[in-house]
């Protein structure tokens, strides 16, 4: 095979891998929710549980829960924590190069905190309000996180917005 014979299929291949990657990413875009660590599109399936908060103490040690944001309708598998009677999603990544082109949705919900969660296929309402470095349940939370996740999760690196913390609430 020749060197130009070998160009023209590398090219080819390098194409159909780009537009297949593509392609599932336009997919998973209008996708009943996300896939693992694949952002999907808005909730369709599931239970609305109108007017009920999640039982959070009972879910304390599930590993993930899927988030939706409203605008735009992005839906993601997350981390998260439980304090008490409280839920806690974290972002991390937030000031790293990677991390600010992968890690829109942080910046999507401080412009508009409405959220949805689902839940073993239930859906609640809730909006995902930010948290201050200076927080009293910050050092809880990350404790949490290092429990329950292979996390670094640090108060420092919250408070240098190397993490954000939401906070998730019932929505208004």
């Amino acid at each position: 095979m020749n060197d130009m014979n070998y160009f023209k299929w590398l090219v080819i291949f390098i194409l159909v891998t780009c537009l297949s990657f593509f392609g599932f990413l336009f997919y998973m875009s209008m996708h009943d929710g996300p896939i693992e660590i694949f952002s999907g599109g808005a909730f369709k399936s599931g239970t609305p549980m109108s007017n009920v908060a999640p039982d959070w103490p009972s879910l304390k040690d599930k590993q993930t829960i899927q988030v939706q944001s409203i605008k735009p309708e992005r839906s993601r598998t997350t981390w998260f924590a439980v304090i008490d009677e409280r839920a806690f999603v974290p972002s991390g990544y937030m000031n790293t190069k990677i991390g600010k082109i992968w890690k829109q949705w942080p910046k999507h919900t401080e412009q508009d905190p409405r959220s949805k969660i689902r839940i073993d296929g239930r859906i609640y309402d809730t909006q995902l309000l930010r948290l201050t470095a200076d927080d009293p349940l910050i050092p809880a939370i990350v404790d949490e996180l290092n429990r329950k996740y292979p996390s670094n999760a640090s108060v420092e690196d919250i408070a240098a917005n190397g993490t954000w913390i939401f906070e998730v609430t019932p929505q208004r």
